[in-house]
C-alpha cells in the first residue's frame, strides 16, 4: 500500500513537471499514477472487507463531510486528524480522498 501511495504521488510529480516539455509523457506520467491509485484503492477496500468493516457509499453524510474538507483554506494533516481514530473512518477516508484525486488526473 505504501509503495502504491509513493508511486501514484511521483508520478503525479514527475507528470507534471514534464507537461511543460512533453505532453506525451505526461499522459502516460499520469496514467500510472492513476493505475498506483486504482491499486492503492482497492487495498482499501480490501481491507475494510478482510475486517469485517463497512465501506461508505459515496451518498453517505461523513463522505460529503469529508469532500467539503476541500474547501478549508491552510488544510494540514490535523484536518483529517478526527478521521484517523478508527480503522473503518480511516480507510473510508482515505477511499474518498483517493477518489477526489482520480476525478482531478481525469480532468
Amino acid at each position: 500500500m505504501v509503495q502504491a501511495a509513493r508511486s501514484g504521488k511521483q508520478n503525479i510529480v514527475e507528470g507534471s513537471m514534464a507537461s511543460g516539455t512533453s505532453k506525451e509523457s505526461e499522459i502516460k506520467l499520469t496514467g500510472v499514477a492513476r493505475a498506483s491509485l486504482e491499486e492503492l484503492l482497492v487495498d482499501y477496500q480490501d481491507f475494510l472487507r478482510q475486517h469485517g468493516l463497512k465501506l461508505w457509499d459515496k451518498d453517505d453524510p461523513r463522505v460529503k463531510e469529508i469532500r467539503q474538507l476541500t474547501n478549508v483554506t491552510h488544510r494540514t494533516q490535523a484536518t483529517y486528524d478526527a478521521y484517523m481514530k478508527e480503522p473503518e473512518s480511516a480507510a473510508n477516508m482515505m477511499i474518498c480522498l483517493i477518489h477526489q484525486t482520480n476525478y482531478l488526473l481525469d480532468q
